[in-house]
């Protein structure tokens, strides 16, 4: 028996973009539980006075594309509040990718952004966009960067350099390769690297590559300043 291809929905992706500037997408942080557009074909009831065996007979009428949906860990004030409350009253291009690279795209309406902010629980929004129109869905596609890996910690012998890889669309592995001065690091394949004295002088940087199925994508972080003893 073969293996299942099942995967969890880790990692996915939502972005939106306005109609007149179909490739300047938006993307929403910290949601979960999407929901992605699934359609409803109506039945026709085609039944006339010779029905074969009285039997009913049905014709395939419109296709409702339904709706899209998705939670999300509701920040107040964050970009993605301001970009969903204004959204209100447009048609949004929404783009979902999935960690292997499918990307399902359609024009949809911001219907509902419902917000809950509990006593003792964390703020949460649910947020649903209706469809308009067939939704479009891509073969697998190359991970893509939305924002760049980066570096934080001081470029110091002894004091640890840590990496944030980033946000990534489309991918479902992570791999880093730390780098003094353009030239890689033997074994510096973690999210974090200790300068030694042999970097002193030397720039840091990391690179992170985002893995699929079929695609890999490299991004570097920016140089660090030069390492001190």
């Amino acid at each position: 028996m073969a293996d299942t291809e099942a995967s969890i929905g880790y990692g996915i992706t939502f972005e939106m973009a306005d109609i007149l500037t179909p490739t300047v997408f938006t993307y929403l942080a910290e949601i979960y539980d999407v929901t992605p557009p699934s359609d409803e074909t109506d039945q026709v009831d085609a039944t006339h006075m010779q029905s074969p065996n009285r039997n009913r007979e049905f014709i395939e009428g419109l296709t409702d594309p339904g709706e899209a949906s998705f939670e999300m860990n509701y920040v107040p004030g964050s970009a993605s509040d301001k970009a969903l409350i204004a959204a209100k009253g447009k048609r949004k291009w929404c783009r979902i990718t999935f960690p292997n690279g499918v990307q399902t795209l359609f024009v949809g309406s911001r219907q509902s952004y419902e917000k809950a902010a509990p006593t003792d629980d964390k703020m949460t929004a649910t947020v649903t966009f209706k469809v308009s129109g067939e939704p479009v869905h891509t073969e697998p596609t190359a991970p893509r960067n939305i924002t760049a890996p980066a570096i934080t910690g001081t470029p110091k012998v002894g004091a640890p350099l840590v990496v944030d890889p980033g946000i990534w669309a489309g991918s479902m592995r992570l791999e880093f390769q730390w780098k003094a001065a353009g030239a890689t690091i033997a074994g510096a394949t973690g999210l974090s690297y200790v300068p030694v004295t042999g970097d002193v002088g030397d720039t840091i940087t990391c690179e992170v590559t985002a893995h699929n199925d079929g695609f890999n994508t490299m991004v570097a972080s920016a140089a660090t300043a030069a390492v001190v003893a």
